[in-house]
């Protein structure tokens, strides 16, 4: 603050605190990829089969690394994690029709995925902390009668796995995880040495389109230890006739047997370009979560002083990535949101509210695949809950103005 004394009249002025850097900047190239994304180009081989063997796709050799990276003994490419999760619903036996569990908190994609293979959702509430409500899981698919669950954890926020799975095996249904947002999530004990999320389904599906832990722009991996499962979603994806023997991380060939000529062609495939840009950034992941968390609970220490804002507590089983946070506005009227939105913006900080007329993850807005019955507690949430982008190029020192910033805009709202 700037104190100034004029014909003895003391005026203290505050500085306004002002984002000026770009919040939507993802996560940069490393070198290597670019480097060898430009040989492909020279070479014009940009298409994964156009190679004389397996071990020198990169494609192939990306789905190597990682398969072992997230801990799974096969993996597919494919062009984006939509195509991912829409061939793991066929793969796992869904058909037009069935009945998918899902959260009615998620991104328009999860729904769209059940859409694309003619299946019905059934969305179950979310808590206040972004999670799958699991008592009303539990309702759901007794209502719904429903044999395939495809949990989303949206923006990594893991619900307890273990008891999800109870309750899919005690019922009988299929659990399918959509992992698009949580590359680096871990769950066990809380700690980096854990499992990768997406073990406790028959399989899962990760993301690398540009906001992503992996960023190739548009791209995804279908991830699974279930042999027939990866051999039929490497051919949805496009291994047709005997491009099989292309890949390396998928089972060997007699567990393909006459699939070629039994399943449809529907050309998903990731391009040999993407999967260059991905495979140096694998090695990355792990330094990358440890800065990312650092400043994550920084942030969630100060924001959580506030007598407005609460940041839901993440479950003690999970090691987090923080590449972003959410936070409820609590006590506040829907006016007052729309003001502190608006203030936020102003100043260089463009919030999301989930709960937003237009926002792709208000399932309000999923009229393709309407809700049947309503969501009173998603609702809710979504109405409240502000979400902020924490882009690793940004300074720590960013990072403290980003709060001010929160934090004076909610004082001008409240003032």
């Amino acid at each position: 603050q700037v104190v100034e004394e004029s014909l003895g009249v003391i005026m203290v002025c505050v500085k306004r605190a002002v984002i000026t850097k770009d919040i939507k900047a993802p996560d940069a190239v490393p070198e290597a990829g670019i480097q060898e994304a430009t040989q492909l180009m020279r070479l014009g081989k940009l298409y994964r089969y156009n190679v004389k063997s397996a071990g020198e796709s990169v494609v192939s050799l990306c789905e190597v690394e990682v398969a072992q990276y997230t801990g799974f003994k096969y993996c597919v490419a494919l062009n984006s994690c939509g195509s991912a999760l829409y061939l793991m619903l066929l793969a796992a036996g869904v058909k037009p029709g069935d009945a998918v569990l899902t959260n009615a908190f998620t991104f328009v994609a999860v729904p769209s995925a059940i859409h694309h293979a003619g299946a019905k959702p059934v969305y179950v509430e979310s808590t206040a902390g972004y999670t799958m409500d699991l008592p009303n899981l539990k309702s759901k698919i007794v209502s719904s009668g429903a044999k395939f669950c495809m949990i989303s954890h949206m923006r990594g926020k893991i619900a307890d796995m273990d008891e999800v799975k109870k309750i899919c095996d005690g019922a009988g249904v299929i659990l399918l995880e959509d992992c698009a947002h949580s590359i680096g999530v871990r769950f066990g004990a809380g700690t980096a040495t854990c499992p990768h999320t997406g073990h406790h389904g028959l399989a899962c599906a990760i993301s690398s389109q540009s906001y992503k832990m992996l960023n190739s722009g548009e791209g995804g991996f279908f991830l699974t230890d279930d042999g027939p499962m990866a051999a039929k979603v490497a051919v949805y994806a496009g291994a047709y006739e005997g491009l099989s023997e292309k890949h390396i991380a998928v089972p060997p060939k007699e567990v393909f047997g006459d699939l070629p000529t039994q399943l449809p062609n529907y050309s998903l495939r990731m391009s040999a370009l993407a999967a260059a840009v991905v495979r140096p950034q694998i090695p990355t992941i792990e330094e990358r979560v440890e800065k990312y968390n650092a400043r994550y609970y920084m942030i969630e220490q100060r924001l959580n002083k506030h007598p407005l804002i609460e940041v839901p507590p993440q479950n003690p089983k999970v090691r987090i990535c923080g590449d972003s946070i959410q936070f409820n506005l609590q006590r506040v009227t829907d006016e007052q949101v729309q003001k502190f939105l608006a203030e936020c913006k102003s100043r260089g900080l463009p919030c999301e509210l989930f709960g937003a007329a237009t926002n792709a993850r208000n399932f309000v807005n999923w009229k393709f695949s309407p809700a049947e019955e309503s969501l009173p507690r998603t609702a809710q949430m979504l109405s409240r809950a502000v979400d902020i982008r924490l882009p690793l190029t940004w300074e720590d020192s960013d990072f403290l103005t980003l709060c001010q910033v929160v934090e004076e805009s909610l004082a001008v709202v409240m003032a």
